[in-house]
């Protein structure tokens, strides 16, 4: 296996010579916030269906031959599980959910779908849980061409609902064809059309850097004959990061190819898989990413966020570790600032970003971005005060007083040139830095 910025192999399959290709210039740390908080708009820029809260969910359609001249469609849904409400149900904790769908296409009648579904676990901790802990799947027969596609999730015990739409076509696979790559975390391959397409596919299509796999569904349809089909990976700065040869046998009408992608290093960021090319090219969008729960794709700019997160050491080896070095590191911080190892999350990071989002909406017209204001480090250190005092103006300044009862600290934000700039005083800093060095030693 050829050691790049990708390990790729092919299952299913003979393995073929994977070959390292220029990648031109490293992406520069100008990253915003933008990705890290709005997941739906990422998500939809990468031909996704996503929708933000009030039920945040994230969906894609995809494509395979089905018999004679149909197309099979699977709509494929994923699901936070602290977006749905659960309840107490015996020992254990249950949410439902609806699924509603509608398609739309100017050649055919529209289609309509509903469909109910529970959601149950055993303990409380898993219904706050914020990876991809929950998977819907829909097969649809289609006929091929054009579809608008609009979806809605609804929580059946409190109402909550979002909704997304999204244009999709469903290729004509009649002639000798190929498939769109297919993401998924489970693949079985098959040989004739009629054949069920047994796969769980994976609907944000992310992978995490330094960790998981991805597993790319190709299958090529109705040759006859041996056919190499060109595959390539291609960064979000149009590099071809690796190039090769899918190789179909045309022994049988479905041939199934499955590549294997793993992250080992650079480039973070959103990675095209490119099958074929000219007018036949087929392409899907995969996302490497700190984490399948929060979407940051810079490593410099990830190092720059984690200012407030304590574990100066190990931030520090992240920032001076060469390229090689930065999956593996990043792994190791991970699991070692991980508070619950038992569960897939680190809950420290997972609190940290979700602070850190807060204080990006609350602490506005500071000049710089709100985590990085004075508030915003006391907040995402600190949690919420019990206590605020929003002073007047006075001739010393204006002034913020936040009192922390059960950490025993009281703090003052002065904004003395009044330019809504508020800062610690002297001797709030001096106490909030004792207070915060007890609390990461675990002291109450």
């Amino acid at each position: 296996m050829l050691r790049s910025r990708f390990a790729l192999l092919l299952l299913l399959t003979a393995c073929s010579s994977w070959q390292r290709v220029g990648h031109g210039a490293e992406p520069t740390p100008e990253e915003t916030l933008t990705s890290l908080f709005d997941m739906p708009t990422v998500y939809r820029g990468m031909g996704r269906l996503a929708a933000g809260a009030p039920l945040p969910f994230v969906g894609t359609m995809a494509f395979a031959a089905g018999p004679v001249d149909s197309v099979k469609a699977i709509l494929g849904l994923s699901i936070e599980n602290r977006a749905l409400s659960f309840q107490k149900d015996g020992n254990t904790f249950l949410a439902r959910y609806r699924v509603e769908m509608f398609l739309e296409a100017t050649a055919a009648a529209p289609i309509r779908f509903a469909r109910d579904q529970e959601v149950r676990v055993a303990e409380f901790s898993e219904t706050m849980r914020n990876d991809e802990s929950v998977l819907f799947q829909q097969l649809y027969h289609l006929k091929p061409g054009d579809y608008h596609v609009t979806v809605m999730v609804r929580d059946l015990t409190t109402g909550r609902q979002a909704q997304s739409d999204a244009d999709f076509v469903a290729p004509d696979f009649s002639a000798a064809s190929f498939s769109a790559p297919i993401l998924a975390y489970q693949v079985t391959g098959r040989r004739t059309r009629e054949q069920d397409l047994a796969v769980v596919l994976s609907p944000r299509g992310t992978v995490n850097y330094g960790g998981d796999t991805l597993l790319a569904l190709v299958e090529g349809y109705n040759y006859t004959v041996p056919t190499a089909v060109p595959f390539e990976l291609i960064d979000d700065r149009d590099n071809v990061v690796t190039r090769d040869t899918l190789r179909f046998s045309g022994r049988h009408e479905v041939d199934p190819q499955v590549v294997r992608i793993i992250p080992d290093s650079q480039p973070l960021g959103e990675l095209r898989l490119v099958v074929g090319t000219g007018e036949a090219t087929r392409q899907t969008s995969a996302l490497v990413s700190f984490s399948g729960a929060w979407i940051l794709t810079n490593y410099t700019d990830m190092i720059d966020l984690l200012r407030w997160f304590g574990h100066e050491d190990l931030i520090k080896a992240l920032k001076k570790a060469p390229e090689s070095d930065r999956a593996r590191l990043w792994v190791e911080f991970y699991r070692e600032t991980d508070p619950v190892p038992a569960t897939p999350e680190n809950e420290a990071l997972e609190q940290y970003f979700g602070r850190m989002a807060i204080a990006n909406q609350r602490f506005t017209n500071e000049e710089v971005p709100g985590w990085r204001t004075d508030r915003g480090m006391v907040f995402i250190t600190l949690g919420e005060p019990e206590e605020i005092y929003n002073g007047s103006s006075t001739a010393q300044g204006r002034i913020i007083r936040w009192t922390f009862t059960q950490l025993r600290l009281e703090v003052v934000f002065e904004d003395q040139a009044s330019v809504s700039r508020f800062r610690l005083t002297g001797d709030s800093r001096s106490a909030y830095e004792r207070v915060l060095s007890r609390v990461r030693r675990g002291e109450s």
